[in-house]
């Protein structure tokens, strides 16, 4: 019996946390009435560019990922846009927010020097 062959509490929960933060996300773009369809999808992939990073090894990789995968990086960006009155900002924020969400919603947690697998979430793949 072990976390990732039974559910683990935590990890259950910081999944539907990520969830709750995808809504979030994409509430504040909506209304923030951020561009075309095509444009959400754009924003909402461009953070795993990040994983390219890897390509420098596992420690870089795992910095850059995790670097645009905190949270507080996308309120970031939308408290600036609301300081500078830019509702694109605020929404790229709610959109970069909705992107972490999403990953962690779905178990892509926070990477580990040790491989791009190996997450504050668990293990990918197990």
């Amino acid at each position: 019996m072990t976390p990732q062959s039974e559910g683990h509490p935590t990890r259950d929960w910081q999944r539907v946390e990520g969830a709750g933060m995808a809504l979030g996300g994409m509430v504040i773009a909506g209304v923030s009435s951020f561009g075309p369809w095509w444009a959400w999808l754009l924003v909402l992939v461009a953070p795993e560019i990040s994983a390219a990073a890897y390509l420098a090894g596992p420690r870089i990789g795992a910095f850059v990922y995790n670097l645009t995968h905190l949270y507080a990086a996308s309120f970031l960006l939308m408290i600036l846009g609301v300081g500078l009155g830019a509702t694109l900002l605020i929404a790229v924020g709610g959109l970069w927010l909705a992107h972490i969400g999403i990953s962690r919603a779905m178990g892509f947690g926070l990477k580990y020097p040790s491989g791009y697998r190996d997450t504050h979430l668990g293990r990918i793949g197990l």
